[in-house]
C-alpha cells in the first residue's frame, strides 16, 4: 500500500466518480483506475461498487476513507513539524558557557533566543573553555561561549563577540587599589591568584602574554573563588572588567595600563547538523554583545 494509491482512492471516494476524480488528481482515467484496482487487490477486498452508472463505497471503502484522512493529515502535520526542525524553529540545542559570560552577554542571549524560538528547547551548561572545546569535539555541545580559546583545527569556527579589557582584583588596603592603573611591573611584585591552563589555556596564556610572569600563589576554576581569595588577603587575581558586578565592596578592581584586554567567542562546529537553530542562537550572541 502507497500513500500514492491512498491519495488516489480519497479522490475517488469523494468524487465517486472516476473522470472527476482523475480531472481532481490531473491525469488520466485509465491508470486511476488500474491503480485503484491494485489497492483493491492487496487489501483482498472491494473498496467500491462500480456499474454503468454510478459508484459508491462498500463498507471497506468508507472505514478505509476515514482511515486513510486522518492518516494523511498526521503525515502532513510530521512534515511541516519536521520543516520547522530543519528551519531552527523546533529542536534542541546544548551550549556551554564560561561563568563570565553571566555578567555580559548570557542573560540577554538566554532571553532573546527564548522569544524567537519557543518551541526550541535549550540547555545550559557552565563550563571553563578547555571543557567546551573537549565538549565540542565528543558532539555533546553545539556551541560554547569561550574566554581567548580558538579551537586549533578546521572543524570548529570561533568568532570574537565581545572585548574587555583586563583588570587586577586588589584588597581593599592594598597600597595600588587607589592608583587610576597598575602596570605589569607593579603586578610582578604581587602574590597572584591564577587559573590552571590545562582548563583555560587561552585566558592565561592571553594574560601572560599582557602583563608577563606572575608570582602564582594559588590556582582555582572560578572567578567567584578567585575574588573569595583576593578579599582574604591572599593576593591579587587578574580578571574581565566586567567582574565589578560581582566584586564586594572588600575588593578594588583597577585596569591594568595598556591595551591589555580579553575576549569572549562564540565556538561551534562546522558540520551541518543542526546548524539553523545554532546560527540563531550565535546570532542571538553577536546582537547581545553588539548591544553592550
Amino acid at each position: 500500500m502507497e500513500l500514492r494509491q491512498l491519495r488516489y482512492f480519497i479522490a475517488v471516494a469523494e468524487e465517486l466518480h472516476f473522470g472527476r476524480a482523475a480531472q481532481r488528481l490531473h491525469m488520466s482515467q485509465p491508470p486511476l483506475s488500474v491503480q485503484v484496482s491494485r489497492l483493491e487487490e492487496e487489501i483482498g477486498t472491494p473498496l467500491f461498487e462500480r456499474n454503468t452508472r454510478h459508484v459508491t463505497l462498500t463498507p471497506a471503502g468508507v472505514h478505509l476513507h476515514e482511515r486513510a484522512i486522518s492518516l494523511l493529515a498526521n503525515l502532513d502535520q510530521i512534515r511541516d513539524e519536521m520543516s520547522e526542525f530543519a528551519t531552527g524553529y523546533a529542536g534542541e540545542i546544548t551550549a556551554g558557557f564560561v561563568s563570565s559570560a553571566n555578567y555580559t552577554v548570557l542573560p540577554g542571549v538566554v532571553q532573546l533566543f527564548r522569544a524567537r524560538r519557543e518551541q526550541v528547547s535549550l540547555k545550559l551548561i557552565p563550563l571553563t573553555s578547555g571543557e567546551q572545546l573537549a565538549r565540542l569535539r565528543d558532539g555533546s555541545l553545539d556551541v560554547g561561549i569561550l574566554r581567548d580559546e580558538f579551537p586549533e583545527d578546521d572543524d570548529f569556527t570561533a568568532e570574537v563577540v565581545y572585548e574587555e579589557r583586563l583588570v587586577a582584583c586588589l584588597p581593599l588596603g592594598h597600597p595600588f587599589a587607589e592608583q587610576e592603573e597598575v602596570s605589569a611591573e607593579e603586578l610582578a611584585t604581587m602574590p597572584i591568584i591564577s587559573y590552571p591552563r590545562s582548563l583555560m589555556p587561552g585566558y592565561v596564556d592571553r594574560v601572560a602574554q599582557a602583563v608577563g610572569a606572575l608570582d602564582v600563589v594559588e590556582e582555582v576554576v572560578h572567578q567567584e573563588t578567585a575574588l573569595g581569595f583576593v578579599a582574604a588577603g591572599v593576593g591579587a587575581s587578574i580578571l574581565p572588567e566586567s567582574v565589578r558586578q560581582l566584586a564586594p565592596a572588600s575588593i578594588a578592581v583597577v585596569p591594568i595600563a595598556g591595551d591589555a584586554t580579553t575576549r569572549l567567542l562564540a565556538a561551534y562546529p562546522t558540520r551541518a547538523g543542526g546548524a539553523a537553530v545554532r546560527e540563531v542562537f550565535v546570532e542571538c550572541i553577536r546582537e547581545v554583545a553588539a548591544g553592550l
